[in-house]
């Protein structure tokens, strides 16, 4: 591959007509392909009541794809902290370091809990049309206040967290994770505690953000690796680089920042058939923005059906002018521009269609280029 790495983020979707046990096999079939194709890691992300998203539990996904593959690097992006304990968290993934061990990567999210505190920088480019110069588009930033407020984000908190449960502080959770896998936790008393599996185990550890402030910072100040997501939040993706190169400190772990920046791509061999296969995209983020929660991934011609406000426009524009899709030159062309705007380390591409053979040809297409790039 070529000298920047190409990674896989699976969100196990349910296409429109299928069913999640669909999705789950999909996922093994997808994560042997990406083994054979020669991609870096394998993530799986954490989400809950989206009837088009099967990825429930990063971990029972990772053990069923562990025991599928054989050399591909595997991890959360993320585990989602703001419900979750440091110990139920290192517990699960000490047990799939005991089962593959050297392949798992732990990605931590803040998500999920109470609203994390900004610290916004200024970018130190100037965005002409909105563009950095190396060509990269920057959207005005979404506001999510809307879906946030929402009953369906007040539901999933509810059914989260025990009642009266608060989420515990983000850095001091990394914090406790680090130390048990150090066997050095101690709390405040003094009393120990060891994890087994867990303590030893060889997780590489990564934080991800999708903009500056509390997740960029907590992953530069204790020398972490650092995910931010493009796709995700596009506005936000060079400021949140930025707050953790700023905030970078050398640790055991790196001696410089390390930054992986993720992108929504479509390939096939022709533009028109990208474009086909991505037109169920719009409606589908859609859902997820009017926090109905993802649908099952329509068909082209289902997507057709829909009825487009100016209202729904305005609230998916910006992920749909930043979906890299096309011919392989094509969206390779954009991940490179992304690689330098960013100045990334690595990529991580998702990739979603409503047929599954589509989504295969898709990362096998874009591995193929980037390979013939990076020789």
């Amino acid at each position: 591959m070529s000298r920047t790495p190409l990674s896989v983020l699976d969100l196990v979707p349910v296409a429109s007509g299928a069913s999640g046990a669909d999705a789950l096999r999909n996922a093994i079939d997808l994560a042997r392909a990406a083994e054979s194709f020669g991609y870096h890691r394998y993530w799986v992300a954490e989400h809950h009541l989206n009837p088009g998203v099967a990825g429930t539990s990063p971990a029972v996904v990772l053990a069923l794809l562990g025991s599928a593959t054989s050399r591909i690097r595997l991890g959360s992006g993320a585990v989602l902290m703001g419900h979750r304990t440091a110990l139920s968290t290192i517990e699960e993934f000490g047990l799939l370091d005991a089962a593959f061990p050297g392949r798992i990567d732990l990605g931590l999210g803040r998500s999920g809990g109470r609203p994390g505190a900004s610290s916004p920088v200024a970018i130190p480019v100037e965005l002409v049309d909105g563009r950095t110069p190396e060509g990269l588009l920057v959207p005005p930033k979404f506001d999510p206040s809307g879906l946030l407020g929402s009953p369906r984000f007040r539901l999933q908190k509810e059914l989260l967290q025990l009642p009266g449960a608060t989420a515990a502080d983000y850095g001091e959770q990394i914090d406790t994770i680090l130390a048990f896998v150090d066997g050095t936790y101690r709390d405040a008393a003094g009393t120990p505690a060891r994890v087994v599996p867990g303590e030893g185990a060889e997780l590489e550890l990564w934080v991800l953000g999708s903009s500056g402030g509390e997740s960029a910072e907590a992953a530069g100040k204790r020398g972490l690796r650092f995910a931010t997501n493009y796709h995700v939040n596009p506005s936000g993706v060079l400021e949140a680089a930025l707050s953790y190169r700023t905030a970078f400190a050398p640790s055991d772990t790196l001696d410089a920042p390390h930054v992986a920046v993720s992108a929504d791509v479509v390939v096939a061999e022709t533009e028109e058939e990208a474009r086909e296969l991505a037109t169920g995209y719009g409606l589908w983020v859609r859902s997820i923005r009017t926090a109905e929660g993802a649908i099952p991934f329509p068909t082209p011609d289902e997507a057709r059906e829909w009825e487009w406000t100016a209202e729904d426009r305005a609230l998916v524009q910006d992920r749909l002018d930043t979906q890299f899709v096309g011919t392989a030159a094509q969206v390779a062309d954009r991940l490179e521009i992304l690689q330098r705007a960013v100045d990334a380390d690595e990529l991580v591409i998702t990739t979603i269609t409503h047929d599954h053979a589509d989504r295969v040809r898709s990362y096998e297409l874009i591995a193929e280029e980037w390979a013939r790039r990076g020789r």
